[in-house]
């Protein structure tokens, strides 16, 4: 469900979850609701995937509306590294 390199972004709840992906679809981006990955732990239960190449766009859109996710996440191997919101999402 989620592959290498593949972000993952974590909210604090189901409603800013399901806002940013209406967001998110709006504006034409191509992004995935999943259930968020054993390996991290969320209140929600849910979270958006997408690929590393949409990655800025998808921050500029949630970042307008004040809605960037609590955490960040890169696909890497079996697990996931924590990516810093401060740094692009991109490479």
């Amino acid at each position: 469900m989620v592959a290498e390199n593949d972000l993952v972004a974590i909210f604090h709840s189901i409603h800013r979850v399901m806002k940013a992906e209406k967001l998110l679809k709006l504006a034409g981006l191509d992004i995935l609701l999943i259930p968020v990955p054993r390996q991290l732990s969320s209140d929600c239960g849910l979270a958006i995937r997408f690929a590393p190449e949409v990655g800025a766009a998808v921050l500029a859109v949630l970042g307008r509306e004040e809605l960037l996710p609590t955490e960040l996440y890169r696909r890497s191997g079996k697990g996931y590294v924590r990516i810093p919101l401060t740094a692009p999402p991109e490479g």
